[in-house]
């Protein structure tokens, strides 16, 4: 019995002895076949010779040879394909290297080794633990893909074979993404490229991102410049912008770093400010208790620059005694004469503001007042 043949009950429909007449039987046939088509090689390099050497099936392109092949397949009833193949197989393997028992098909195969010592010496040693080539093996040793796949390589092989149709291989690609399996054997920068490719629709990139951005062992792994640009990115909206600002500004840490920087104190203290106008103008548009609120407020400030000018008088009176018998020195002299005038400047502005009501200042002024 055939060592392919096995001892199993059953192969297919028949008993294994049944099996190994068929095999028997079918072999002879497969010689004979064999021995057909090398006879019709041979008669197809007699109508037209291989018209240069190498390892290349098809080296013969001239119009004038196709022409007298394709008649001739014609008139035996072959196709043109079949009766060029017999035609090459035949040109690679002379009579006396034809190997019997070992089929056509094997011989085509072990054709395209290009070296001739190589071919001869390949056909006549099986693989180990055969004492046959089998056309899988064969496509196996001459580097070719085979039909049933046993290998990982030969099986990538041929998932990529089957992958070419873009539609196919998008299928596939989303099936094995499913499986964790697989996705924990895919090398990292795969990994990178495949989510950089997904992620090209803005809609999943979107997905994707807030996804990740869940997962506190990933942002743990972001580069701080990075975080950075994320957050600035993601608080482009006001309203966002608003409720981070806030969530952050209550953790005292943060606070405190925000406010060393002197433009971001700026904005809080503007903000407070503003802040306080608007309620202030909103209390005064719309509670009744506003005018009495602003008579007191009026009351308020009455009472705060009379304590002003009062506390000016009282500190000039302690102070200006203490002069006595001092001489100042030119600077000196010239600072105090300065605030002279400004407190000259000032007291003219109050009275002004008293007689008239009105509190408005020139430019000289408020440069005075400011110490410019």
């Amino acid at each position: 019995m055939p060592e392919e043949i096995t001892t199993a009950d059953r192969v297919g429909n028949v008993s294994p002895s049944r099996y190994a007449e068929i095999v028997a039987e079918l072999r002879k046939l497969v010689e004979t076949a064999s021995r057909i088509q090398f006879t019709i090689g041979d008669h197809a390099l007699e109508v037209e010779p291989m018209r240069e050497h190498g390892g290349q099936e098809r080296s013969d392109g001239l119009f004038s040879v196709k022409d007298s092949l394709f008649r001739l397949a014609e008139d035996i009833g072959v196709s043109y394909k079949s009766l060029s193949d017999n035609r090459w197989t035949a040109s690679k393997w002379p009579k006396d290297r034809r190997v019997a028992g070992v089929s056509f098909t094997v011989h085509r195969i072990f054709a395209s080794i290009a070296d001739e010592d190589e071919r001869f010496a390949t056909i006549l040693t099986p693989p180990p633990g055969k004492t046959r080539w089998t056309p899988d093996e064969a496509n196996r040793r001459a580097g070719r893909q085979v039909v049933k796949p046993v290998t990982p390589q030969e099986k990538v092989s041929a998932i990529h074979t089957l992958a070419k149709d873009e539609a196919v291989a998008a299928t596939v690609t989303g099936d094995l993404l499913r499986r964790p399996t697989v996705v924990a054997q895919v090398r990292q920068e795969d990994k990178v490229r495949a989510v950089e490719e997904l992620t090209r629709d803005e809609d999943v990139a979107a997905t994707v991102t807030s996804d990740l951005l869940r997962r506190p062992a990933v942002v743990s792994q972001v580069k701080q410049t990075d975080r950075v640009r994320v957050v600035e990115e993601l608080t482009r909206d006001e309203q966002v912008a608003a409720e981070v600002t806030t969530g952050l500004l209550r953790r005292p840490d943060v606070a405190f770093k925000a406010m060393s920087d002197d433009t971001a104190r700026h904005q809080v203290n503007h903000a407070q400010v503003e802040r306080g106008r608007q309620a202030r103008e909103h209390f005064e548009d719309t509670n009744p208790a506003a005018e009495a609120v602003r008579s007191i407020d009026r009351s308020v400030e009455f009472l705060d620059l009379v304590t002003a000018c009062h506390a000016f008088v009282a500190a000039s009176g302690r102070t200006v005694p203490g002069l006595r018998d001092r001489q100042l020195s030119d600077d000196e002299k010239v600072l105090v004469h300065e605030n002279v005038s400004r407190v000259r400047a000032t007291l003219d502005w109050i009275e002004t503001a008293v007689d008239t009501g009105k509190v408005d200042i020139d430019g000289e002024l408020a440069r005075m007042l400011q110490g410019e």
